[in-house]
């Protein structure tokens, strides 16, 4: 990899051969156990296939930001960021029973197959996508440990890892927690802070930064840069689960609503609507029975009407702003400071 000019594409070629080997390896292991694990083992595979790598980008350059060279070795710890995220798709998925993630049935729908005799079919699949998730959060662990980086780089950064698994699991649970409560913004963003903002962006460079020697003062800049970006990344994810074409996103139009998600949207829209804005989002989202496609159009219309969807617009716009001035402030060399800009667009500016 060049020193002054980044390849993205190549960058992901490179974290996407990590991931494909170390993963298929370990399937391979799981399926040898039994045969029937096969249909385990391939979901295993499948949570790892695609994916923008987009906080392998961040933990690298939280690595390079601090002047390290470029390194095989980091490369492959960095691809341990996926894993995590893989992990955390997997139960998230199966928390908001969600029926697509790019393009392809979700774990636990997938693995319906896998037990056609089974007494309760529906719930033993579900069991085994849970296990599948928890599995690919151990096996980040494992890539992380025997990337080839010194063992003193490693101590480093090995705190850092129960602080994400933590923040993670308690971001997840707060939104299980807030689900079905009257919609408030502030909970809805703390939700989004510890649930994705900074186990995508914040952590993953502060572990490259730690891998790298990264001093507090450094460290502090990169939560400055990362937690703000994060935030901007959910609240897109949030504005495409609602208004996203399914054949761009990979995923169902409307899952936040059926799921009675305390997105940060519906939060803004509740905050805005008056009394019968709120009677009729109320109506809207409260039934006993799933919106529908109609249901589905007047719940956009509404939030379109109130000019929610704008406040979202704004509110990315402003945190990438903010991310963009504490990259500025650190005196990091060239081209990590051209790598994390293109980042903090390529992670908020997806398409419809």
């Amino acid at each position: 990899m060049g020193a002054e000019r980044w390849d993205t594409a190549a960058f992901k070629a490179r974290v996407d051969e990590v991931l494909h080997h170390f993963v298929a390896q370990e399937a391979d292991l799981l399926a040898a156990v039994d045969p029937a694990l096969g249909p385990v083992a391939e979901e295993l595979e499948s949570a790892v296939a695609g994916g923008k790598r987009l906080r392998a980008a961040f933990c690298y350059w939280g690595w390079r930001a601090v002047g390290q060279p470029d390194s095989d070795a980091l490369v492959r710890a960095a691809a341990s960021m996926e894993l995590v995220h893989a992990a955390a798709v997997v139960h998230d998925d199966l928390i908001d029973d969600s029926v697509l993630r790019h393009g392809r049935p979700t774990a636990h729908l997938a693995l319906r197959d896998a037990v056609p005799g089974h007494p309760r079919p529906e719930a033993a699949a579900r069991s085994l996508a849970m296990l599948v998730g928890n599995l690919l959060m151990a096996l980040a662990g494992q890539l992380f440990t025997g990337s080839g980086l010194p063992g003193a780089y490693l101590a480093r950064a090995r705190p850092l890892w129960s602080l994400l698994a933590r923040q993670l699991v308690a971001g997840e649970c707060l939104e299980i927690l807030s689900t079905g409560s009257v919609p408030d913004t502030t909970a809805s963003l703390k939700v989004i802070r510890y649930k994705t903002a900074k186990y995508t962006v914040e952590q993953p460079m502060l572990i490259g930064g730690k891998l790298a020697g990264a001093g507090e003062r450094l460290s502090a800049g990169y939560s400055s840069y990362g937690l703000p970006l994060g935030e901007a990344f959910q609240l897109r994810d949030d504005l495409l689960g609602l208004f996203g074409d399914p054949e761009r996103t990979g995923k169902a139009d409307g899952d936040d609503v059926r799921g009675h998600r305390p997105t940060t949207l519906l939060a803004e829209a509740w905050r805005i609507a008056d009394a019968d804005g709120r009677e009729r989002l109320g109506s809207l989202l409260g039934g006993p029975a799933e919106p529908d496609r109609e249901g589905l159009d007047s719940i956009r219309e509404v939030m379109n009407g109130l000019g929610a969807p704008d406040r979202i617009e704004n509110m990315i716009h402003a945190r990438v702003e903010e991310a963009l001035d504490a990259l500025h402030e650190l005196n990091v060399p060239a081209p990590a400071a051209t790598a994390l800009t293109a980042l903090a667009h390529a992670a908020t500016v997806r398409p419809y």
